[in-house]
């Protein structure tokens, strides 16, 4: 076999962009490429290694053996080993053995920039190259409008892992999911699904959450062939694709980033910032300029060459304060003695440049636990410049408010209403997440008080609330038709559930509240400003009822919300209008068809002259229990 042989992609690459930290396609250039020199085809690889003293290629086309195939180290003190190995192709199995300059220690790590790997618990790198022809070009040309924050974006979050098995346990390929799982989105009138992490990981305990492979889709499912095929699918549809992203931390696997060449290259060198505590894993060194264009050309690849729609960056809080999960003495402040995480913070600003420049039409979502300003604000006004954030507060609230017996609620009512002091401070998300039922917390249906018919019932309402109030949505895999069991990462959802009419009720009313949110203008024109919301009474708490106004851009777009938040009904029940006319009920949480009583219907309502609320206008409505009901103008 012809041992390497001189070559070279980066005879038209800026090293001095590399360098400064600007440079985010280095995927063009870094990793394996299938190229043709003199006549002969093979693989080109390139990889960052400054501290190394050699870099050879170990591969299942050399038997292993260190040294076959050593790279050349560039002349232009880049820290750039490259060099091109003729007759090796797709499918290729590959790792580098490195030899550092500090004390000669050696690893052998997989390519950071693999786009394949090896299926765990293996851990070598694959030779890969691109060969898929996208069919979404009309989503790609109306995605603008299907992005835009004044848009109904309602998100099913899945676990592909576990949202559907085959054969007892066996996971369903990238291109049965684009059957199965994508139609499924559709006919639940989702607008957008959000994969929990796809970047190849090692671990299947840590949810995908700890990645060693960040430019490879995870070869659980099949190949990047097969995952774009996925995306097509999704775009077919007109559902676009949100991918989970971790620029927060990466795990100490032997095979992965830590330690890479004998140097803390991609860490932080300092275990006051290169550590986390909490999950036993390194952090990036935001401040090293090559690992945040290695960090931002990431963030750019999965929206170039995978065609995402956005990425929902995990853990954001963890980055932004140095003190974060540590005990006084643990940590250092910045330069100016404060908690903030000047480096981490930069990044963050430079990401989201980097990505709206690139990709106006996306949007990056932090997850974001803390009171951190402007963290979905624009740069130049001083904010990170995500394009939403997770509502934390909501979440939290609303769960504990759901939680509590009925006959207690008229003594926290406030808990529900709080996240309306700060609703539009941030362009909010609210999320029903993976988080929340796992590690003993109970799936969502089973957090709710009462029978059966209670609990179902509550969950109904809590998923009108939700639609209803300000700021976009998301539910998790299973919370949309009442799973009662805890998430599972191994196990499939209970799909056999949808055999008993209260979970196959819970499932119509998501796909009826999306179909609303799409459909009504009120709910998602301004649903980023005060100007769509508007109380009517939220101080009525000796009957639990909530009444409130959502207004779009055309006041005949106004729609009027009742929660009854008891399972007593209320008839005759009287809420102050904003002028006079027909009222037609258009969404009753507690209809039939939902498995709701039923009973209590308000058809059409003559809204009359009577004061109430400090409002010239009035009318009188049945509430049906634990239920919420919406009214729009004829």
């Amino acid at each position: 076999m012809a041992n390497t042989i001189a070559y070279s992609l980066f005879t038209d690459f800026d090293i001095n962009l590399f360098k400064a930290g600007k440079h985010y396609k280095l995927y063009e250039k870094f990793g394996s490429h299938i190229v043709t020199v003199d006549g002969v085809t093979g693989t080109y690889f390139a990889v960052w290694a400054p501290s190394a003293k050699s870099v050879t290629v170990i591969g299942d086309f050399n038997f292993w053996i260190e040294g076959e195939h050593p790279l050349n180290v560039r002349w232009d003190d880049s820290g750039i080993w490259e060099g091109f190995i003729p007759n090796v192709g797709i499918g290729s199995i590959y790792k580098y053995k490195i030899q550092s300059s500090h004390d000669d220690v050696k690893t052998e790590k997989a390519d950071p920039f693999a786009k394949k790997c090896e299926h765990p618990p293996k851990t070598a790198s694959v030779v890969w190259e691109d060969n898929y022809s996208w069919k979404d070009n009309k989503w790609m040309n109306n995605r603008k409008k299907n992005n835009a924050l004044d848009a109904p974006y309602s998100v099913y979050e899945v676990h592909l892992g576990s949202w559907k098995q085959k054969n007892g346990n066996d996971f369903l390929t990238y291109e049965e999911f684009a059957e199965d799982l994508v139609n499924y989105v559709a006919d639940m009138n989702f607008t957008h699904v959000e994969l929990m992490p796809l970047m190849e990981y090692p671990y299947d305990p840590s949810w995908g959450y700890q990645l060693t492979g960040y430019f490879a889709p995870t070869s659980r499912f099949g190949n990047p062939d097969g995952f774009k095929f996925l995306v097509d699918a999704f775009h077919k549809k007109g559902i676009g694709v949100i991918l989970d992203w971790v620029p927060s931390h990466f795990p100490s696997d032997d095979h992965g980033l830590g330690f890479f060449d004998g140097s803390h290259l991609y860490e932080h060198p300092d275990r006051r910032k290169g550590y986390h505590p909490d999950w036993k894993s390194l952090i990036f060194n935001y401040g090293r300029n090559e690992v945040k264009s290695f960090l931002i050309s990431n963030a750019i690849y999965w929206l170039d060459q995978y065609h995402a729609d956005g990425l929902r960056v995990d853990a954001v809080a963890s980055m932004l304060f140095l003190d974060y999960s540590r005990e006084d003495g643990e940590w250092e402040p910045n330069k100016f003695g404060g908690r903030e995480n000047l480096d981490a913070i930069n990044f963050m600003k430079e990401m989201n440049t980097a990505v709206y420049e690139n990709f106006p039409d996306v949007q990056t979502i932090a997850e974001e636990s803390t009171s951190f300003p402007m963290v979905s604000r624009p740069i130049y006004l001083g904010g990170l410049g995500f394009g939403m954030k997770w509502m934390m507060g909501w979440m939290h609230d609303t769960l504990e408010y759901f939680a509590k017996e009925p006959i207690y609620r008229k003594h926290h009512q406030n808990d529900l209403t709080f996240s309306l002091n700060y609703a539009f401070t941030e362009n909010f998300m609210l999320p029903l997440s993976h988080d929340e039922v796992v590690y003993g917390k109970k799936a969502i249906v089973d957090k709710m008080p009462g029978d059966e018919w209670q609990k179902f019932a509550n969950l109904r309402l809590l998923y009108s609330f939700m639609y209803t109030h300000p700021g976009t949505k998301l539910i998790f895999q299973g919370g949309e038709f009442g799973q009662t069991k805890e998430w599972n990462f191994q196990q499939s959802l209970d799909w056999h559930l949808l055999e008993y009419k209260v979970h196959e009720g819970a499932q119509k009313c998501v796909k009826e509240l999306n179909k609303l949110y799409r459909k009504e203008k009120a709910f998602h024109q301004k649903q980023f400003t005060a100007e769509g919301f508007e109380w009517i009474d939220h101080g009525d708490h000796e009957n639990s009822v909530l009444s409130y106004i959502r207004k779009g851009e055309n006041e005949k777009d106004t729609i009027i919300i009742i929660c009854n938040l008891t399972p007593i009904p209320r008839e005759n029940y009287r809420v102050g209008v904003p002028k006079q006319g027909t009222l037609k009920e258009i969404f009753n949480s507690d209809t039939r068809d939902f498995s709701g009583s039923g009973n209590y219907k308000n058809t059409k309502i003559k809204a009359d002259k009577t004061t109430w609320n400090n409002r010239e206008n009035s009318v009188e409505l049945n509430l049906p229990p634990l239920a919420m009901i919406a009214l729009k103008y004829q």
